[in-house]
């Protein structure tokens, strides 16, 4: 089954090109149909734009308040027939306005393992606490900042010599592989959430 999904971004979107290079490639049974931005600046949006995706800039000044701003993101998805709803470097907080609409269908990632080091600096907090593992987590999304069961980890090894900029090599590096990876699970119907934990069903 190929899953429409509608892609959340602030920056540059790394994650969201590696999104669309594994649909584009077949290694991915998802089709990106609409990426939304709260910058107008956002690098996203332009690669969204070179591959033929809708490009939605909406303007947080525009709204009288967030839940107003959190139901247009709302209506833009649903207007696209979105499927899933994926933060990659969306840096705000959704409200229930879009959680419960898409309920247990917004995906999140974080450059930790989760529950440890939470926050905007993920990768930097992991490398000043001195931790000798640190990895990526992509979970689904609620109400709090880097919370939500727990679909997919993968450690990644903070080496002797590793500076704060290796290490966020390595850890993107795992962010691009394990993103699509954890949509693929989804795309093949194998997540199944019960409460806080995910069970994934064996490949048939």
């Amino acid at each position: 089954m190929t899953i429409r999904l509608g892609v959340l971004v602030s920056g540059s979107g790394t994650n969201l090109q590696a999104i669309i290079d594994a649909s584009e490639a077949g290694a991915l049974d998802a089709e990106v149909v609409v990426v939304v931005s709260n910058h107008d600046a956002a690098r996203g949006l332009d690669r969204a734009r070179r591959h033929g995706i809708d490009a939605v800039y909406l303007d947080r000044s525009s709204f009288t308040s967030p839940r107003e701003y959190n139901a247009a993101v709302r209506d833009e998805l649903r207007s696209h027939g979105v499927d899933w709803v994926v933060m990659a470097g969306y840096m705000r907080l959704l409200g229930r306005e879009v959680l419960d609409f898409f309920q247990n269908r917004v995906l999140n990632l974080h450059p930790a393992i989760l529950p440890s080091f939470p926050g905007a600096n993920g990768i930097r907090d992991a490398f000043d606490y001195g931790v000798k593992v640190t990895g990526v987590t992509v979970h689904i999304a609620n109400e709090n900042f880097d919370d939500g069961p727990i679909i997919a980890q993968e450690a990644v090894v903070i080496a002797e010599d590793d500076t704060l900029e290796t290490l966020e090599a390595k850890i993107h590096a795992v962010e691009h592989r394990l993103y699509p990876a954890a949509l693929q699970l989804i795309a093949e119907g194998r997540v199944e959430i019960v409460g806080r934990k995910v069970r994934i069903a064996p490949a048939k």
